[in-house]
């Protein structure tokens, strides 16, 4: 499926999306520049991600919910460092729960795929080559959802807003 398609299932589901994100490193082309500002410490633009929290606004706006469970590591690649500093706070301050799931000592059988879902009912996989590059996205057609329910809700189990996981950490 194209980007394209993919977000038209963010305008048109009905009351939920929410991701599991499990890789440690993306290599999204759009996001190198703001990697390379953030590495050499310059400020965080305004507009960092802006885009992105348009469509968050959009979905908490209209009483529909957006959230993800962020798998973690330690000790944490500089891809998450980067997302924690620069990426997870504005989302969350644009109205997506994200939860931080630290599996460096939790064995939960998580798979090693990241994916949508939307309103419990579709399934997107989003595909990636070991080094974070996307290969494609892919609408999972007659998904279990009874296993990708169950899924998140072990994930959500042992997940923490960022607040609290900071805290520990």
């Amino acid at each position: 499926m194209s980007g394209e398609e993919l977000g038209r299932l963010f305008d048109e589901c009905k009351r939920s999306a929410w991701r599991f994100e499990c890789q440690q490193t993306y290599t999204m082309p759009r996001e190198q520049d703001g990697i390379r500002r953030w590495r050499v410490g310059e400020p965080q633009p305004e507009d960092h991600n802006i885009r992105w929290h348009g469509t968050v606004g959009e979905i908490v706006g209209s009483d529909r919910s957006i959230g993800r469970a962020r798998v973690v590591r330690r000790p944490l690649s500089e891809y998450l460092r980067y997302q924690l500093d620069w990426g997870i706070p504005g989302n969350i301050e644009a109205g997506e729960d994200i939860r931080i799931l630290d599996v460096t000592e939790l064995d939960l059988d998580l798979p090693d795929q990241d994916f949508w879902i939307f309103d419990d009912s579709i399934v997107v996989h989003l595909n990636f080559e070991s080094d974070g590059t996307l290969i494609n996205l892919e609408r999972i057609e007659d998904p279990d959802l009874t296993q990708y329910l169950e899924l998140r809700e072990r994930a959500l189990a042992h997940a923490v807003p960022l607040s609290e996981w900071n805290a520990r950490t």
